[in-house]
C-alpha cells in the first residue's frame, strides 16, 4: 500500500472523531473500576469494538453523502474521499463489509469472554448487531434516518447509553443505574460535536435535503441547543458525583468547565458556517477531556 493510499484511508476513518469512542469505553470501565468489577480484556475487546464501529460510521458517511450529492463543494466540511474521487463507491462498499466481519470477529470475542449465559450472549449479540445497521443506514439507503433528524438521538443512545452503561454491563454483569448519569453525560457530550458539524454545514444540508434536528430547528435554536447539550451533560456528571458520594476527585471533571464556557460562548458569537470550522475540533477536546477527568477523579476516588 503506496503513502498516498494509506493517508487517503487514514482521512476517510477519521481520526479525529475517534476519540468520541475512547470515551464512552473509558467512562465505562471506570464506574465499573468504581465497584471492583473491572476487567483489562473485556475493556481492551470494548475499545477496539467501539472504534471499528466509529470507523464503519465514518465510511459509510462518507459513502452515503457522496452517493446522495450531499458532499459537494458548498460544503464547508474536510473533502472526504469519495468527494475527491480518491475511493470509488465499490471499494469503499468493500472497505466497509471489511470493516463489519472485524467487528463481527472482536465483538463475538467480547461477548463471549464477558458472558457464560445464553440470554446475555444473545442480547449483546443483537445489540452489536443494532449497532452495526445504525452505523451503516445513518447516511446509507433510501431514508437513512441521519437525513431525518434522528441523528442526536443515535448518538445519544451509542456513544453515551449503550457505550457506558453497556460497557459496565459486559464487566460487572448488572445494570447500576446510578452509570446511567454519566452514560447520558458522554452521550451528549458526543451528541454536541455532531451538533457543531450540523450548526457548520446547515445551509448545505437543507439545500440537499438532508434534515437534521438543527435544519429542522433554525441556526438559532442549534446554538441554544449546543449550550444546553453542554449544561446538561456537567449537570449529569454533578449529580453522579453527589449521589455516589465520589469525594474531591469526582469533581475533578470541573477542570474541563472554562474550556466548555469558552466553546459555548464562541458557538453562541457564531454567525455563520465559516466561524464553527475549528470549533468541531474543539468539541471533541471538550467531550474527550471532561471524561478522561471524570474518569480519573472516580478511580482516584
Amino acid at each position: 500500500m503506496s503513502s498516498s493510499t494509506l493517508k487517503t484511508w487514514l482521512d476517510a476513518a477519521r481520526p479525529k472523531t475517534l476519540p468520541l469512542a475512547i470515551a464512552c469505553i473509558l467512562c465505562g470501565s471506570a464506574v465499573a473500576a468504581k465497584t471492583g468489577h473491572f476487567s483489562a480484556l473485556l475493556t481492551v475487546l470494548a475499545l477496539i469494538t467501539a472504534l471499528l464501529l466509529q470507523i464503519l460510521s465514518n465510511l459509510a458517511n462518507d459513502y452515503g453523502d457522496a452517493v446522495k450529492g450531499t458532499d459537494n463543494d458548498d460544503r464547508l466540511g474536510p473533502k472526504r474521499a469519495m468527494q475527491q474521487g480518491l475511493v470509488t463507491p465499490k471499494t469503499m462498499k468493500n472497505a466497509m463489509a471489511l470493516n463489519v466481519c472485524l467487528i463481527m470477529a472482536v465483538g463475538a470475542s467480547l461477548v463471549l469472554s464477558a458472558f457464560d449465559n445464553a440470554t446475555d450472549i444473545v442480547s449483546f449479540i443483537g445489540l452489536g448487531a443494532l449497532a452495526i445497521l445504525a452505523a451503516i443506514c445513518y447516511t446509507v439507503g433510501n431514508k437513512p434516518y441521519g437525513y431525518q433528524g434522528l441523528g442526536d438521538l443515535s448518538v445519544l443512545i451509542f456513544f453515551g447509553w449503550l457505550g457506558v452503561a453497556g460497557t459496565y454491563y459486559l464487566q460487572a454483569g448488572i445494570l447500576d443505574s446510578a452509570v446511567l448519569l454519566p452514560a447520558t453525560a458522554c452521550g451528549l457530550l458526543a451528541v454536541g460535536v455532531l451538533n457543531i458539524n450540523n450548526l457548520r454545514d446547515i445551509d448545505n444540508d437543507q439545500a440537499c435535503g438532508k434534515y437534521t434536528l438543527v435544519v429542522r430547528m433554525g441556526a438559532d435554536w442549534g446554538r441554544n441547543y449546543h449550550l444546553v447539550i453542554l449544561v446538561t451533560a456537567y449537570c449529569c456528571f454533578a449529580l453522579f458525583a453527589l449521589l455516589e458520594h465520589t469525594g474531591f476527585t469526582g469533581w475533578l471533571f470541573m477542570m474541563s468547565l472554562p474550556l466548555a464556557i469558552e466553546h459555548g460562548k464562541a458557538v453562541s458569537a457564531s454567525q455563520d458556517g465559516e466561524a464553527l470550522r475549528p470549533m468541531m475540533g474543539d468539541m471533541v477536546k471538550v467531550a474527550l477531556l471532561t471524561n478522561v477527568l471524570f474518569a480519573a477523579g472516580i478511580l482516584l476516588h
